[in-house]
């Protein structure tokens, strides 16, 4: 009687779970909805040459540390599209680069504006700003000689114990 009544539970297991893994069907409403495709952008005529810098290089000669060292460089669209700057890479941290996000149209003029931190950095320096737009990639440079700043006539506090 054991026997039967295990090999019935067994049997009645088996098929439990093989109903409950059987095929799903998929109704209607499990159908993910048929999405037309975007219309794909039209392709611009804008060249990177359409983005006419005055100069893509600004020597800042010698400057004293300690306040930054500002510039603007300046372009002209000369394409027939407006243009769009997407993104100002500056090639390390001390360098930070700002343009304005609204478009430059043909035949206007367009600036980024660049600072060059300039405290603790007594030395030569020569960096670098990727302009990204839609009229392709430029590349800025800064360079410049940091000064370092003259000492006051007070001496240095060289002490561990902080003063404030």
């Amino acid at each position: 009687m054991k026997k039967v009544f295990l090999s019935m539970t067994f049997l009645l297991v088996c098929v439990g779970v093989s109903m409950a893994q059987g095929k799903k069907h998929k109704s209607d409403a499990d159908t993910p909805p048929v999405v037309a495709a975007a219309p794909a952008p039209a392709a611009s005529t804008l060249k990177a040459d359409d983005m006419a810098f005055t100069t893509p290089v600004h020597d800042f000669g010698t400057v004293i540390e300690g306040p930054d060292a500002n510039c603007e460089f300046t372009f002209k669209n000369t394409g027939t599209e407006p243009i769009i700057i997407q993104k100002a890479q500056p090639s390390c941290g001390c360098t930070v680069p700002s343009f304005s996000g609204a478009p430059v149209a043909p035949g206007q003029t367009g600036t980024i504006n660049v600072a060059y931190h300039t405290k603790g950095k007594p030395t030569a320096f020569t960096k670098t700003i990727t302009v990204v737009s839609n009229a392709g990639t430029k590349v800025l440079t800064i360079k410049g000689t940091v000064e370092k700043a003259p000492t006051g006539s007070a001496p240095e506090n060289t002490s561990m114990i902080k003063t404030n």
